[in-house]
């Protein structure tokens, strides 16, 4: 399977009902895999691949100044930070915090059903 099939299939099973539960634990990247791995039938390489290149297209995308949007998922997206004051708390001094972009996630309608039912 190539890498573009895997990361289009990992998409399609992101939007869709995957029923796997992980009450009160923090999932990691290793659980997505396995997630992935038992949801779309592949080896956990063949997950931990397609997972890896569906973050590395979201980096290069949110790198390149693209929003990415997963309809009935969420829309990733940078957001522009102003430079600003602020005091270092140890000392009290006046630092300058320069402007920075920042990586931003918006939940789609789908996800935000899901959480709430």
């Amino acid at each position: 399977m190539t890498k573009q099939k895997s990361a289009a299939r990992l998409h399609s099973l992101l939007t869709s009902s995957m029923k796997l539960r992980y009450k009160g634990k923090i999932v990691n990247k290793n659980d997505l895999v396995a997630a992935v791995a038992a949801a779309a039938d592949l080896s956990k390489v063949d997950a931990a691949s397609a997972v890896d290149g569906v973050f590395s297209s979201i980096t290069n995308a949110l790198s390149s100044g693209d929003d990415v949007r997963l309809v009935g998922f969420g829309t990733f997206s940078v957001a522009q930070r102003a430079a600003s004051e602020g005091r270092n708390p140890r000392t009290g001094e006046k630092i300058q915090i320069p402007a920075s972009k920042q990586p931003k996630f918006k939940a789609g309608k789908g996800l935000k059903d899901a959480v709430n039912k």
